[in-house]
């Protein structure tokens, strides 16, 4: 069973991809914490996606795998203004948000161990060694593609990458700017997947241990 996985990191454009791609027949998923949810989404994005690339490439042969870039100097200050907001609710043991989504963060972005998780230099080392790990780990596939949202045709690239004929001169939609973060949370769209679907494993997640 194929998917499209979108792996930039978060405040990359993870929404605004997830948004665009409803449109487009396929069923989204922003955020996946349960195996049902992987199963019923075509496209699913953001956490734990941007941690797991490499479990997720064995458990859905070929599959599609979408990284989004976007500048350091825009991206750090937008990632500090997130983790600002999340970093009580990301505790490992105290914090209320979803285990995969705190295992996600705290593992890409060494949130226990750093003396001060917010700083700018530290986002960046983080966002860099997670860059360089995805193009090494797709340096030689050609289910992989590298784009930056606010660029001119990317949508048009993307559609090309999952073979999507498009005449239409359209962009990415620009959401969650500034401090809004619920965008995703907010639309309506009957091809939007819910991040905790339950199925026969009513809310499990994958055991990795098991695929090897």
């Amino acid at each position: 069973m194929s998917k499209i996985f979108i792996i930039g990191l978060p405040r990359t454009g993870t929404t605004s991809i997830s948004v665009a791609l409803l449109d487009y027949g396929f069923k989204v998923a922003h955020t996946a914490y349960t195996k049902r949810t992987f199963e019923l989404a075509d496209v699913i994005s953001d956490a734990p996606c941007f941690c797991d690339y490499r479990e997720l490439d064995k458990l859905f042969p070929r599959s599609k795998f979408v990284y989004l870039d976007r500048s350091l100097e825009k991206w750090g200050p937008s990632m500090q203004m997130l983790l600002n907001k999340m970093l009580p609710e990301l505790k490992p043991k105290t914090g209320y948000l979803n285990p995969v989504l705190k295992r996600s963060f705290n593992t890409t972005f060494a949130l226990t161990g750093a003396a001060d998780p917010l700083n700018i230099d530290h986002l960046a080392t983080c966002y860099q060694q997670h860059q360089q790990e995805v193009l090494d780990y797709f340096s030689t596939r050609d289910n992989f593609i590298n784009i930056d949202i606010s660029a001119n045709n990317a949508l048009k690239k993307v559609l090309g990458f999952l073979n999507i004929e498009s005449t239409q001169s359209r962009e990415f939609p620009h959401l969650n700017r500034g401090k809004q973060v619920d965008s995703w949370k907010e639309l309506k769209h009957p091809n939007k997947v819910n991040s905790l679907s339950a199925g026969i494993d009513h809310k499990r997640f994958f055991d990795y241990a098991k695929f090897g």
